[in-house]
């Protein structure tokens, strides 16, 4: 903990309304941080540098509760380091998006009744520059509603000159090292948007199919298939069985007759077949399936396309322009009038992978496409973590990153697209091949042409820790903040964005990873642990609850939700309950204002402080340790759950509540605790900071007169603890727990007064008998008292007179019909449960409902027990 170092006097308490209310506040305060330069980082500076780049968002997009909660917990880490002296840079971005733009920008121009061939291509890319100029990066303005502290004049965007360049010089560096190749292979195809397409751009579902088994060849020569994709029949090349099935051995190598056409095609021996999987032989089409295609290449099996990219038939016959569900159809009552249809099986639920940007369903195919030879960058990305360069956090998701980096299949990179980066390699009129880096002139003269094709989006998203700070220049940004502190991401997008940054780091920075830490997060779901989707109807617009509750209880709450690598459950509930947390923050802190809470001077001595005071000030240095080391394991529901315990129940419900006589008495015990209470005040607020700004902000600024929270010192640990001013509180605390919890049981209204006698002799509760007074509602016992109740508690007897207060008759009365209800209950319960005959036959959801109904009912007779044994007798 710090000695206050801010000037002097706080600000008069009227600079607080009566209530909080956000919507009049963050954005002003927002504003001011900016202007102030707060967020900004110096390249030049000497303080030690802190670097988290921010997922970039589509440029299509707008704030969702992922980008808000992945925000939040950067947000934190780095408003955090700020206060604690670091040079702190959260880079700011976004992304091109090439598949998502280009889409949107063609639904514009078919209003227009105009496709992008119309316009051509250069005119197209313009278009799009223009949509970007108008509509795009929607969701910087809300990552400001938000409080994102991010350097707002280092912003960039994949497709500026700056981050084209690195693009297209990472390029030239790895095809020259051999490590960018052009290969026919199969690929991911999306027949509507026209493009191959990245893993991660494959969503995956479970759909209503058909599965057909169909005969092959004729008399012994007969072997039978399955397939859920009957017009890629027409591309077979070959039938495929395991080499050590017996059933197949007398066919492998013979031909047998493809149905349908006038082709023979090979039975092979692959020992990719699974015999037990279906009937032990399967078709291989190579031009129409990743695995088909590998066998096809060991097997050296012609690859016979028969689909164009529209997903037609091309096959020459009468099934010659059918679209591909078309043809599926007529190929299977062809087969079936041919008597080679053995079974079919509809509906047979699969999965099937959709085109994440417009649902259409992908098709495998053989195509000339750029790709990336991954093997050695994959091998350094996984020595990386298993060196100790790189620590992934959770660890537990190491064995996921090495299952995937240590597996990886060379990445095609090309798409059929017009708005991205173009692959910079030019084609000559005699078959040459020219790659062309960023100071290099492209090959004039007829004939010469550029690839059609533009860069998987990933490709320039992988080279963001460097490309954002002026790579391939070596820049001061570049020599500063590489590499990044952190990586704070979805544990979703492991495979795809961060092993390609790793890869891409490693390689482009002489070996120097990235990042020194991959912070994991999960998903968000909704309240019931549902994955939010527009078909449940529970995807909700963060904005809204920042409109409603402000932006702070939207932030805690997800904070609040935020255990590593574990997806977050999130209720409009909890976020009303964060909200209720600010204003009580708000309404404590105003309190004290108003009872001269303050951060002027010194903190007085120990000697003279009084055991309240020093057990917060224990408590207080005990979370500032814990609260640290929490951040350092990134454990947000853990440090923002010990603030609000501590901020609600021990600040706010138990030292200003105990401190109340104190106050009220005056004197010099009264201003050392009002000193107190701004000290924790003024921790507490600079602990809180990070996670919810805006309040604490204001808060702050009145408590201190300090300029602003943003800038100021994180809490340190002292390093003072009071274990016999903790051990007397606590003992307080327990006293008014049970004395509060024996009135509620008997019926007693909060602000009801009742004589009472404390036998405190010896106690330590002898020095705070006017505050447990207090907060019990205690009168003095009086000449006529009658002790009707005794507790004793912690070594400490309060009596109590109820004579005046309960009739206590009536009550024993409804006592005892309470415990016979709830003996009935339990006699019930055991009945059920000790009849073999109901166990055996009910469903465990029922025996379990019964078993908590046993628990209950022990529960409710022991405690009415308890307060019928109080009960004085009639």
């Amino acid at each position: 903990m710090t000695e206050n170092s801010q000037q002097p006097q706080p600000a008069p308490t009227t600079e607080l309304p009566t209530q909080y209310a956000p919507a009049e506040v963050e954005g002003k305060l927002y504003e001011r941080w900016v202007e102030r330069g707060y967020f900004e980082a110096d390249a030049k500076s000497v303080k030690p540098p802190y670097t988290v780049v921010i997922p970039p968002p589509n440029v299509t997009g707008s704030l969702h509760l992922g980008h808000a909660f992945e925000h939040t917990l950067i947000d934190a880490l780095t408003r955090r380091k700020r206060m604690q002296g670091y040079e702190t840079l959260w880079q700011p971005g976004m992304d091109h998006a090439g598949i998502a733009t280009q889409n949107v920008v063609e639904r514009e121009l078919a209003k227009e009744g105009k496709s992008r061939h119309d316009l051509g291509r250069e005119a197209f890319v313009e278009r799009v520059w223009q949509w970007k100029a108008e509509s795009g990066g929607q969701i910087s303005g809300q990552m400001r509603r938000l409080g994102d502290a991010v350097a707002w004049s280092r912003e960039r965007f994949t497709m500026d000159e700056g981050l084209s360049q690195a693009v297209q010089t990472i390029f030239k560096r790895l095809y020259d090292d051999e490590l960018i190749y052009r290969a026919e292979r199969i690929i991911n195809w999306c027949p509507r948007c026209l493009t191959a397409i990245s893993d991660i751009e494959v969503e995956y579902q479970d759909d209503d199919g058909e599965l057909v088994s169909m005969k092959y060849g004729d008399g012994d020569d007969t072997i039978v298939v399955a397939t859920t994709r009957a017009e890629t029949m027409l591309g077979d090349t070959a039938v495929a069985v395991h080499p050590e099935d017996e059933r197949y051995k007398h066919l492998i190598g013979k031909q047998v007759k493809l149905p349908l056409t006038d082709r023979s095609i090979p039975v092979v021996a692959d020992e990719h077949v699974d015999p037990e999987f279906g009937t032990g032989a399967v078709k291989v089409t190579p031009a129409h399936d990743p695995n088909d295609f590998e066998i096809g290449q060991r097997h050296d099996l012609p690859a016979i396309a028969v689909m164009d990219e529209h997903a037609v038939i091309t096959a020459h016959g009468p099934f010659q322009g059918l679209d591909r569900l078309e043809a599926r159809s007529a190929i299977v009552a062809a087969l079936r009038a041919e008597g080679r249809i053995v079974a079919e099986k509809r509906p047979y639920v699969h999965s099937v992978g959709h085109c994440s940007r417009c649902k259409t369903t992908i098709e495998p195919r053989l195509s000339m496409q750029w790709w990336v030879k991954v093997g050695p960058l994959a091998k350094a990305a996984g020595d990386a973590v298993r060196d100790g360069k790189v620590k992934i956090h959770p660890q537990e998701m190491e064995k996921r990153y090495f299952d995937w980096v240590d597996n990886l299949h060379d990445w095609c990179i090309s798409r059929q697209l017009w708005w991205g980066h173009r692959i910079p390699v030019w084609y000559g009129p005699n078959g040459e091949v020219v790659c062309v880096g960023p100071d290099e002139e492209a090959p004039a003269g007829e004939g010469w042409t550029q690839d059609n094709d533009v860069l998987d989006t990933w490709f320039s998203s992988g080279l963001w820790p460097f490309s954002t700070l002026g790579w391939p220049e070596r820049t001061e940004s570049l020599a500063k903040f590489y590499p990044n502190s952190v990586l704070v991401t979805g544990y979703d997008i492991l495979f795809f964005w961060v092993a390609r940054m790793m890869m891409f780091g490693l390689y482009a920075m002489d070996g120097t990873p990235p990042f020194h830490t991959i912070a994991l997060h999960g998903m968000v779901r909704d309240q019931n642990g549902k994955k939010m989707s527009k078909s449940f109807g529970n995807v909700v617009n963060p904005l809204d609850w920042m409109d409603k509750y402000g932006s702070d209880a939207l932030r805690f709450t997800l904070a609040r939700g935020a255990n590593p690598g574990v997806d977050v459950p999130i209720g409009e509930d909890w976020v009303q309950g964060s909200r209720n947390f600010a204003n009580k923050i708000w309404n404590a802190t105003r309190f004290a204002l108003m009872n001269g809470a303050t951060v002027e001077g010194p903190l007085p001595d120990a000697s003279r402080m009084s055991s309240t005071d020093r057990w917060i000030l224990s408590r207080l240095n005990s979370v500032v340790a814990e609260v640290d080391a929490y951040y350092e394991d990134y454990q947000f529901a853990k440090l923002s759950d010990a603030l609000f315990h501590f901020a609600w129940d021990e600040v706010f419900d138990w030292y200003v509540e105990l401190s109340k006589t104190t106050f009220q008495a005056g004197g010099e015990a009264a201003e050392v605790s009002k000193r107190v209470l701004g000290e924790v005040l003024d921790v507490t607020l600079r602990l809180l900071h990070p996670v919810v700004p805006f309040v604490t902000e204001t808060l702050w600024t009145t408590l201190t007169g300090g300029e602003s929270v943003v800038i100021a010192e994180w809490p340190a640990d002292s390093g003072f603890r009071d274990a016999d001013a903790e051990r007397e509180i606590e003992t307080v605390q327990s006293v008014i727990t049970e004395v509060r919890r024996f009135r509620a049981d008997q019926g007693l209204q909060p602000g009801q007064r009742v004589p009472a006698r404390l036998t405190l002799a010896g106690s330590p509760l002898a020095a705070h008998e006017a505050a447990v007074r207090q907060l019990l509602r205690l009168q003095p016992e009086g000449d006529a008292f009658q002790a009707t109740a005794t507790l004793p508690v912690a070594g400490v007897e309060v009596a109590l007179d109820l004579s005046g207060v309960i009739d206590f008759a009536a009550e024993r009365k409804r006592l005892a019909k309470d415990l016979a209800a709830a003996e009935k209950e339990k006699a019930q319960a055991n009945a059920k449960l000790g009849n073999e005959a109901f166990l055996a036959k009910a469903p465990d959801n029922v025996v379990d409902k019964i078993r908590g109904r046993l628990t209950k009912a022990d529960e409710d007779i022991t405690r009415i027990q308890s307060q019928l044994e109080k009960l004085p007798q009639a």
